[in-house]
């Protein structure tokens, strides 16, 4: 199995950030928009930068008949970065008291990313899944935001403990998203992203494209 890098490894933090200035973009009418997250973004979340959105249409052309791509999350307003993060690594003091801080920041990273390096907040990074053509969600394994404990791993891409039907429809979903230009982050089978740090890093660019964006501050 290739090695995992985690959002938290300085690999990732060392890569330099070159904006290029993309705006964000609202992607509700081009893509089936799921709005579970609303309430935490306020609707920052159906956001994205423009680089990406245009990847997710070519995704979408490359998938097979009769499938969908289901935006869940794009934009993540930096406040609600920290707030996620903090919230998951308390939880994992709280079942892991002997853990250093390092061991803290490294695991909560496999579920939510560091706030001053997440791809979210850069407008980068999509949470998705797929749908048949009728809008029912496929079998991709684990619920989305499903973390590492609750699922037993299986949230991990290549996690091994999950059906072939699911495994597959991981398989269609991947080939359509590397395609179009997106990485994976590994730990989430439902997380792609472009142009931030993590997807310069995992193809070799020389730098990001996208940096972190306050919208409040805008």
């Amino acid at each position: 199995m290739s090695e995992i890098i985690l959002m938290s490894d300085v690999r990732v933090a060392a890569v330099p950030v070159e904006e290029n200035g993309e705006p964000l973009v609202d992607v509700s009418a081009h893509l089936r928009v799921d709005d579970r997250k609303h309430e935490d973004s306020r609707g920052a979340e159906v956001q994205l930068r423009q680089g990406v959105l245009d990847r997710l249409l070519r995704a979408q052309a490359l998938l097979p008949d009769g499938l969908r791509l289901l935006f869940v999350e794009g934009y993540r307003p930096p406040a609600v970065q920290r707030r996620y993060f903090e919230t998951y690594a308390d939880e994992l003091r709280a079942a892991h008291p002997d853990w250093s801080a390092d061991r803290i920041r490294s695991a909560a990273s496999r579920y939510v990313s560091p706030p001053e390096i997440a791809p979210h907040s850069a407008g980068a990074a999509v949470d998705l899944t797929l749908t048949d053509a009728d809008g029912r969600e496929l079998d991709l394994g684990t619920a989305m935001n499903a973390n590492p404990e609750e699922s037993d791993g299986a949230c991990y891409t290549g996690a091994g403990n999950i059906t072939e039907e699911a495994r597959a429809n991981r398989a269609v979903l991947g080939e359509a998203l590397s395609a179009a230009g997106l990485v994976n982050y590994p730990t989430e089978w439902w997380h792609w992203s472009y142009g931030d740090r993590y997807w310069a890093l995992q193809t070799g660019a020389p730098a990001a494209l996208y940096g972190a964006k306050d919208l409040d501050a805008s």
